[in-house]
């Protein structure tokens, strides 16, 4: 193989990766489509103590990954721990649906250690498969980022159109099924396409004979890890205003948005777990812009730098909301498909801006051997992030939708101007990485 068509070629264990991550994205996304609407309609919970336990779930589900990237860098690595996880999603989603809340709590505690042992490690073995400067590594996060949206998108459609017509059981009954699906894939294909990627540490210490562990960071290692907690403390701001997407967006889709349409004469209603998949669809759609845009500015040396490709992310997704805030004043209490469709195209503008550049900045600028931790750290933003947006999501039942759109308009805004007085410090710290 030439040096061009190296460079320009994704590596094959790339494509493994996207089916994997395909499959629990699918489990995760019906998880979200369904989680609130589930406890609302079905339990009969308020809007407050609903969201309390999304944001609750959200939280334990973006934090458990420190443990699991812990334990894979440092026993089982990363290979084990994903096949771990996926399992015990499985199993969490079984319980799902089951009619009471002691249930529901036990698919939670399922889904968390689940999620801790999978979503860490299948990132970071996607970072291995790049050298540090390699120049296909935004673009493979982006791919990737793509491919799992796929089954983000089926997800809403699928899970929910069960849900609503066969029962809440059906709908977690399939994300089970796709989780089992990826598990399979996964199976069937590490050996022959991740080259010995993500293997236990002592697997590399008998071949490397070396052992890294106790070799002391540098100053450029330490400044770079301060970057990753910098940026991760910025997303939080994203992500808390992003994640109202499954939580009280979900419930304003249910009562708020017009779902009627008329089709041939007949009257039919969008279910409102549809409305989950515009975001994937769209990423879907704008990912490959997005990815080859991030390429060919790289090749011209016009890329923007990370910390400014946030503040657009932050701008984006504040214009989201802003769309949903002229909604409410200008159609009340009642608003058609369109204006939510739109914020969800901007939220996802911004998502591409923010969250694929994230987790290819983690693996660029961790120490290798702390590479899961370090994804761990990143989650932890979504972690505080899951916890705000069940918080706020709580007051959709005390205040009008005007005053609830405000403050997702103002805090992105204010977090992007705070950055941009940051973005050179920032840049400085990276140490050449791009």
């Amino acid at each position: 193989m030439t040096e061009v068509t190296a460079k320009q070629k994704q590596p094959a264990g790339l494509y493994l990766l996207f089916a994997t991550e395909m499959w629990e994205r699918f489990s995760f996304y019906s998880l979200k489509a369904l989680f609130i609407l589930y406890l609302t309609k079905e339990l009969l919970l308020s809007t407050k103590e609903a969201s309390g336990h999304f944001g609750t779930l959200m939280s334990l589900i973006f934090l458990s990954p420190l443990f699991g990237g812990y334990i894979a860098d440092k026993w089982i690595g990363k290979r084990a721990a994903i096949i771990i996880g996926a399992i015990c999603i499985a199993f969490g989603q079984l319980c799902m649906g089951r009619g009471s809340m002691t249930w529901v709590f036990w698919a939670m505690a399922f889904i968390v250690i689940g999620n801790g042992f999978f979503k860490p490690n299948i990132s970071s073995i996607v970072g291995d498969l790049y050298e540090k400067n390699d120049p296909r590594r935004d673009s493979g996060f982006t791919i990737f980022y793509m491919g799992i949206n796929l089954g983000s998108f089926l997800a809403g459609l699928i899970a929910g159109t069960l849900a609503h017509n066969f029962g809440w059981g059906w709908g977690f009954g399939s994300a089970a099924i796709g989780m089992c699906i990826g598990l399979i894939t996964f199976l069937w294909g590490q050996n022959k396409f991740l080259q010995g990627k993500g293997l236990s540490p002592k697997h590399y210490e008998k071949k490397e004979k070396v052992k890294t562990e106790n070799k002391p960071l540098t100053k450029e290692e330490k400044q770079r890890i301060a970057v990753i907690f910098i940026m991760a403390f910025f997303s939080v701001f994203f992500w808390a205003i992003f994640e109202q997407k499954g939580a009280a967006l979900n419930l304003i889709a249910e009562h708020n948005v017009d779902r009627i349409i008329h089709i041939f004469g007949k009257t039919f209603e969008i279910p409102t777990a549809w409305f989950q998949s515009v975001n994937p669809l769209f990423i879907m759609l704008f990912a490959p812009v997005f990815s080859k845009l991030w390429v060919t500015l790289g090749k011209k040396n016009k890329d923007l730098s990370i910390p400014a490709k946030f503040v657009l992310a932050f701008w984006l997704i504040a214009l989201g909301y802003a769309l949903l805030l002229t909604a409410s004043i200008v159609c009340k209490d009642k608003f058609g498909m369109l204006w939510i469709i739109g914020a969800y195209f901007m939220f996802t503008m911004g998502e591409l801006c923010l969250s694929p550049v994230g987790l290819s900045m983690v693996t660029k600028l961790s120490p290798v051997k702390f590479i899961s931790l370090f994804m761990g750290i990143w989650f932890l933003a979504n972690s505080a992030a899951g916890w705000l947006a069940g918080k706020y999501s709580g007051f959709l039942d005390k205040d009008n939708l005007t005053q609830f759109f405000t403050w997702p308009v103002i805090t992105p805004i204010v977090a992007s101007l705070i950055l941009l007085v940051l973005v050179k410090p920032i840049k400085r710290w990276m140490h050449g990485v791009k």
